[in-house]
């Protein structure tokens, strides 16, 4: 007896009543079973327990993964479309330069010097390549080292599962900074060399309206500029401007812009006109009939001046045209252009 006593202390019992009138049920179940279907409850918790944290940690990421690629989607369409951006400012920005020394040329600019590249500048000392080390053939061509980067960080992107590291992302921000560094200096560069030529075609238009360039009366040239012998004295003499023969009372044209300086008469010019065209130029007339504008009156090319006659010493009609520049004679031919 002793001995069921001892299995009923090692064991639960479950007593069932179905009724007063039936006899209860009993079911015995060994501790050890008990204790060993506990643990296996509890590791079975556990584990479902883990599994749901571990499912929900890892939806987390998945939303978070999600999050990140739709960022990094967009900031590479922003990069491109930036990148395109600066692409067309680079293609307008050289197309101005290319217009910007056309005009150089055809106003006559030298093209400012440059000081070197402003985006590629290389200096330092130089030394043999060390045993072992690759040579200059395994570097890459320094058109393809952007590009190369890129494709690094696109590979690296990738990797992460489409995430953008802080430190491709700080590449690709310092590479944007260079663009708009260079981009800026340049555009400057263009402003100043546009506002040169501005100032230069303002100039040269102001210049060339100023610059005699047309026969000052229609006619033939009796005598020109440089030796010859003297009419008066028929020894060598030096004619210090363009005699240019031609009717009595002919038009004599201004030509070019500028402002009367002077009207007299001279024992041998005559009655004679003078004009300041500016830029150290002048020019007159002389043996005139008579002149038709004043002192300080502006003319402007082709405007008549005074009339063709044979006032002073002289022996027909005709018109003495000098040109000066900066007080010195010129040969009057090379300032007519028609």
């Amino acid at each position: 007896m002793s001995q069921p006593a001892n299995e009923t202390s090692d064991a639960y019992t479950v007593v069932v009543f179905r009724g007063s009138a039936s006899k209860p049920l009993r079911f015995s179940f060994p501790r050890k079973f008990v204790r060993k279907l506990l643990i296996l409850a509890a590791v079975f918790v556990l584990a479902d327990l883990l599994v749901v944290s571990h499912y929900v940690i890892r939806t987390g990421e998945v939303w978070q993964l999600s999050a990140f690629r739709a960022e990094a989607m967009s900031a590479r369409e922003q990069t491109a479309a930036f990148s395109s951006a600066i692409d067309d400012l680079k293609k307008r920005i050289s197309a101005m330069n290319e217009i910007n020394q056309r005009l150089r040329v055809m106003l006559g600019i030298e093209p400012a010097k440059q000081a070197g590249d402003l985006s590629n500048g290389r200096g330092g000392e130089d030394g043999p390549v060390p045993d072992g080390k690759p040579g200059i053939t395994n570097l890459p061509a320094e058109g393809n080292l952007q590009e190369g980067r890129l494709q690094n960080i696109e590979t690296k992107e990738l990797a992460a599962g489409g995430r953008i590291d802080p430190e491709s992302a700080e590449i690709i921000a310092q590479q944007v900074r260079n663009e708009i560094d260079i981009l800026s200096r340049e555009a400057s560069t263009q402003e100043h060399t546009l506002q040169e030529l501005t100032q230069a075609a303002e100039q040269r238009s102001t210049q060339w309206s100023s610059t005699p360039s047309i026969w000052p009366v229609r006619g033939w040239v009796t005598s020109g500029f440089g030796p010859r012998v003297s009419p008066f004295t028929e020894k060598p003499a030096w004619h210090d401007g363009l005699d240019i023969g031609a009717s009595p009372n002919a038009p004599v044209q201004a030509p070019a812009q500028g402002r009367i300086i002077a009207v007299s008469s001279d024992s041998k010019m005559g009655n004679m006109v003078k004009i300041d065209h500016g830029y150290g130029v002048e020019t007159v007339y002389g043996h005139l009939a008579k002149a038709l504008v004043k002192e300080g009156q502006r003319v402007k090319r082709g405007d008549v001046v005074a009339l063709v006659g044979t006032s002073g010493l002289s022996t027909g009609p005709h018109l003495h045209y000098m040109v000066k520049k900066n007080g010195q004679a010129l040969d009057p031919s090379k300032f007519i252009l028609d």
